[in-house]
Formats: structure tokens, sequence, C-alpha cells
């Protein structure tokens, strides 16, 4: 089967990417400022994975995610810097009973379909993207994360288990704050 891949994409940091198009993430939060100057309306989308993956952002929204059941890759798995699905966005809300609403608004996504990665740059709101450069490669502390003495922050008991956490993480600065 062939995926028409839509010309308009939307970048999203990793986990937030895989979880939309792997892990039942049905609303992508935003500012309403995001929203109206990144042109962002209905229709159906590119996800692209940001370049930029930051520690903290990423052990947060394991731990989030791990409270809704969805286990995620490992961060070294994670595809970056590249369209890796398609997705239609239906609506665009300022408040949901969601546990994936964190506002203050959101864009509400249906229909995921994962495609094989392909490298493209990516821009802030949504743009016109196209094939580029490579795949991101794993930054030094994506590949010891959760590993016997790389990680002294996360519990690694087995390790092909997700990771486990003695305590919550902190909410890094701009991550939603629910559970």
């Amino acid at each position: 089967m062939t995926i028409d891949i839509p010309e308009i994409a939307l970048s999203v940091r990793q986990p937030s990417a895989w979880a939309i198009i792997h892990g039942g993430k049905v609303i992508e939060n935003r500012t309403l400022g995001a929203i109206k100057s990144g042109g962002m309306e209905r229709g159906r989308i590119a996800i692209h994975a940001a370049i930029g993956m930051k520690e903290k952002e990423y052990r947060y929204l394991v731990w989030r995610m791990q409270l809704h059941g969805t286990d995620c890759p490992r961060p070294d798995a994670l595809i970056r810097r590249a369209i890796i699905g398609v997705v239609d966005v239906v609506d665009i809300i300022d408040r949901s009973d969601s546990p994936w609403f964190g506002g203050p608004w959101g864009l509400v996504l249906e229909n995921p379909v994962a495609v094989d990665p392909i490298p493209a740059a990516g821009e802030l709101g949504y743009f016109r993207w196209e094939p580029s450069g490579a795949l991101a490669e794993p930054a030094p502390w994506m590949v010891k994360f959760d590993r016997a003495n790389g990680d002294a922050q996360t519990l690694e008991l087995f390790p092909d288990q997700a990771p486990s956490f003695e305590r919550a993480p902190k909410k890094p600065f701009g991550a939603p704050r629910k559970s």
C-alpha cells in the first residue's frame, strides 16, 4: 500500500512525534500564537520528528506516557530529523478531558499512519518539506540512557523493559504537567 504523504508537515520533538504515530497521542499541544503564526489548520499533514530531543523532556514524557499505558522506545531508537508519518488534524481546541491535553490549545489528531522515515529538515509551524540530508545520529546521552553505569536517575533491572523511575521526573520548562 502506498501512502500519499502531504507536502505540508508539522515538526514535533521526540518522543511526542513517536507517540502521535504509534502511541495513541491524539492531541498536540501548542499556544494559540504558535497555531496562528504557524498557519495551523484542519487537514491531512505529515509529522516530522524534529532533530532536537532533550534528556529532561524525554525522561518526563516517557514517565507521562507510562501513566497512560504507553511504552516508548529508548531515545537512541527514536528517529529524528525525518518525516515519520501522516495524520489528520480534525479540530483545534482550548479544552479537553483527554490525558494528552496539556493546553493551552491543542490540535486534535486522527488516523495516524507510519511511513518509512524520509530525512528532512524541519521548521516551526506548518512548513513545506522536501527530502534532504540524513537522519540525526543519537547523542551520547541517548545511547547510555537507562544502562548500567550510564544513567543514575533510572533503575535498570531488566534491559528489555521500559525505564522505571524512583520518583517522578521534574517537569521541563514548557511541558504540560498533567497526570
